[in-house]
C-alpha cells in the first residue's frame, strides 16, 4: 500500500473509532437517546401534516413546486440538515469549549490533521433517524410524481452528488463560524447567525422570486446564491432529481463551485485562526 493509501486507510480507521465511541456513548444513556429519536420523529411529523395542509388548500406553492414536488424539496433539505447536525454540529459547538477548557492543547499534540479531528470527534446518532425519515419521504414523494416524470439511474448520482454539494457548503460556513472562537474568545451570537441564515434554505430559491421584483426579494436571492449561496444547497439537488434543472442549470455550476470555494476559504480561516491560538500554558 503506497503512502497515500496508508494515510487514507489511518484516517478510516480513527472515524470508525469515533463513530464507535459515539455509539457507546449513547447507548449508555438509552432514555436521552430514545427520547431525541421520538422527539426528532414527532417534528418531523409535524412538518409532513403542516405541508399536508397547506396542499389540501392550494395546487402549488411556487412555481414548478406542487405537492409532491415540494415534498421532494422537504426531504432533500432534512437530509442535508440531518447530516450536518449529527456529523459536524456537536464538534461546531464544541470549538469555544476547547479554547475555554484549554483542551484544544491536546488536540494540536496528536499526530493526525487537527481540521479532521475538530469536525469529526463527536457525532449525534440520534440524528441518523431523521436521515431515515427523510429517505422515506423522499421515496413517497417520488412515488407520486405525475406518470411521466421519472427519475433515471444519472439522475440519482448527480442528486447524490449534489447532497455532498450541499453538505459541504454547509460544512464549510459552520467550521469558519466556529473558527472565530479562537479570536473572540466566545463566538455564541455567530454561531447563532448560522440558524438565521439556513432559515433560507428551507423553502425552494424560486420563492423569493417575486413579481414584479422587488428590492429585498432581488437582494435575497444575490447574497444568498452568491455571497453565501444558501439557497442553491437543496434547490440544486431537489431539482436535478425532479428533472426540472434544464432552464437553471448555472445553478449547478454555482452549487459546485460553492462547495469547492468553501472548504478552500474554511480552510484557511481555520488555519489562521490556528495561529492566532495561544495555549493555556502560554
Amino acid at each position: 500500500m503506497n503512502e497515500a493509501g496508508s494515510e487514507a486507510h489511518a484516517y478510516r480507521r480513527v472515524w470508525l473509532t469515533f463513530a464507535r465511541n459515539a455509539l457507546i456513548r449513547e447507548m449508555t444513556f438509552r432514555g436521552n437517546f430514545i427520547i431525541t429519536v421520538l422527539t426528532r420523529a414527532l417534528w418531523f411529523c409535524s412538518q409532513v401534516l403542516l405541508f399536508k395542509i397547506i396542499f389540501s388548500n392550494v395546487a402549488q406553492i411556487t412555481e414548478g413546486w406542487n405537492e409532491y414536488q415540494y415534498f421532494a424539496f422537504m426531504a432533500t433539505g432534512m437530509l442535508i440538515n440531518a447530516l450536518i447536525e449529527s456529523l459536524f454540529m456537536p464538534n461546531a459547538a464544541n470549538f469555544s469549549e476547547l479554547i475555554r477548557t484549554g483542551n484544544l492543547d491536546f488536540a494540536l499534540l496528536k499526530p493526525i490533521d487537527t481540521q479532521f479531528l475538530i469536525s469529526f470527534e463527536k457525532m449525534d446518532l440520534a440524528m441518523l433517524n431523521q436521515v431515515l425519515l427523510s429517505i422515506g419521504l423522499l421515496v413517497y414523494a417520488l412515488s407520486n410524481l405525475p406518470v411521466g416524470v421519472g427519475v433515471t439511474i444519472g439522475g440519482v448520482a448527480l442528486y447524490l452528488l449534489f447532497v455532498v454539494a450541499g453538505v459541504t457548503i454547509f460544512y464549510s460556513l459552520m467550521i469558519s463560524l466556529a473558527s472565530t472562537a479562537i479570536w473572540f474568545g466566545r463566538n455564541q451570537g455567530l454561531y447563532d447567525f448560522w440558524f438565521y441564515i439556513t432559515v433560507f434554505a428551507r423553502y425552494p430559491r424560486s420563492i423569493y422570486q417575486t413579481e414584479p421584483a422587488s428590492v429585498a426579494g432581488s437582494l435575497i436571492l444575490f447574497t444568498f446564491t452568491f455571497v453565501l449561496p444558501i439557497l442553491v444547497v437543496v434547490t440544486v439537488p431537489a431539482r436535478v432529481l425532479l428533472g426540472t434543472i434544464e432552464h437553471q442549470a448555472w445553478l449547478a455550476g454555482v452549487a459546485l463551485a460553492a462547495a469547492v470555494l468553501g472548504l478552500f476559504v474554511s480552510r484557511m480561516i481555520f488555519t489562521r485562526s490556528l495561529r492566532s491560538y495561544r495555549s493555556a500554558s502560554s
